[in-house]
């Protein structure tokens, strides 16, 4: 139920859970590659560390959440407000959460707060993403982009 859904700050000890939850986001992307499973966890492994340093050293000030459900971690939402933006740094749910509506909520929320502070709001999606369906649902359109990442943006209402 999404009235049991909570944010609270992540700590050293969810790093663990968030590493799970990056091999669960990146799942049905890995049968594409001949890895045997050793392989899969190690490469995962290091992507994930590398990832969670970019987002140390490029978004120091980002408010990293972890996504409860019941009192069980289901995903992060890390966002960072700028002068003139907020930026979703990034959102994950666990495989079984995703489309039941507690990513949309979540959205929902960042883009009021967005709304209220006058700010776009801005995120990075992966050209694949199968998420990018539902931020041009809710009004994110691509800005830009690097050729792997578009830079969506959804202007304040």
């Amino acid at each position: 139920m999404l009235e049991s859904i909570v944010l609270r700050p992540a700590t050293d000890a969810d790093y663990e859970f968030m590493r799970r939850l990056y091999e669960s986001a990146r799942a049905e992307e890995m049968t594409r590659f001949p890895f045997d499973e050793a392989q899969k966890k190690a490469f995962l492994d290091q992507q994930f560390a590398a990832q969670f340093e970019h987002y140390g050293i490029h978004y120091p000030t980002c408010e990293r959440n972890i996504v409860e459900r019941n009192g069980e971690p289901i995903g992060r939402f890390w966002i960072d407000e700028w002068r003139d933006q907020i930026r979703i740094v990034d959102i994950a749910l666990m495989a079984e959460c995703r489309g039941s509506g507690i990513g949309s909520m979540l959205l929902h929320q960042v883009l009021d707060r967005g709304d209220a502070a006058g700010k776009p709001v801005t995120i990075h999606v992966e050209a694949f993403n199968p998420a990018l369906r539902l931020y041009q649902r809710l009004g994110f359109e691509q800005v830009d982009t690097n050729g792997v990442y578009y830079l969506m943006r959804r202007a304040p209402r």
